[in-house]
């Protein structure tokens, strides 16, 4: 059961989500505190004692947008029972993936962090652990169960999971990124282009994949 929120925890909530606005409108050097401040409705004194400078705002920014989005996708995909095939289990977790990143403030997000990543370092690490890295960890536990009921063979689990992972993101978020937002893959062509890293992956880690060999 949550709890209601204190006062304090509201106001920093309303300020990252000003902060938020701005930040992937303007970028890190065209939003100032006093704009942040104005937007949120509080005074920059308030700004200042929630966040001790712009570049700690601006990186819980970044942690807040990415950690929420993996913790959707962390609730939405259940972990595999023995009765579900891997296809089914790999099907779900591309389509939800694919849906909850592919959308134009996640992409800007990641512009953002790209165009920033050389001033803070820290910014790229919090994206890869908080995005990518989440869900290889996630599908590595999946395969560990699967491997055990023969449904996939391999010896490296993780390796496994990053080859997944970057099977359904890598040409869409890509295509995204540099395209612009009129890449972004609608819900059919999500399930399309998941079914398919689907048969791709299982001909390749699938049980009868090492006899085809």
């Amino acid at each position: 059961m949550k709890t209601a929120k204190t006062r304090q925890e509201r106001t920093r909530d309303t300020i990252l989500d000003a902060a938020a606005g701005l930040f992937l409108r303007n970028g890190f050097l065209g939003a100032n505190m006093d704009e942040i401040a104005a937007v949120a409705d509080v005074s920059k004194q308030t700004v200042y004692a929630h966040f001790h400078s712009k570049e700690a705002l601006f990186l819980d920014v970044v942690r807040g947008l990415t950690g929420v989005a993996g913790d959707v996708h962390q609730e939405q995909v259940a972990d595999p029972v023995d009765d579900r095939p891997i296809a089914d289990y790999l099907q779900e977790f591309a389509e939800l993936q694919l849906t909850i990143v592919m959308t134009p403030k996640l992409m800007q997000l990641r512009r953002l962090v790209i165009g920033e990543v050389e001033r803070f370092p820290e910014l790229g690490r919090a994206l890869h652990a908080l995005g990518p890295q989440r869900s290889i960890t996630r599908l590595s536990r999946a395969f560990e169960r699967y491997r055990r009921l023969g449904q996939i063979e391999a010896d490296d689990l993780e390796a496994a999971a990053s080859f997944f992972n970057w099977l359904v993101m890598g040409a869409p978020v890509n295509d995204a990124m540099l395209l612009g937002d009129d890449a972004i893959l609608p819900a059919a062509a999500c399930r399309g282009h998941a079914a398919e890293s689907v048969r791709i992956f299982l001909a390749a880690f699938g049980p009868r994949a090492t006899h085809r060999a």
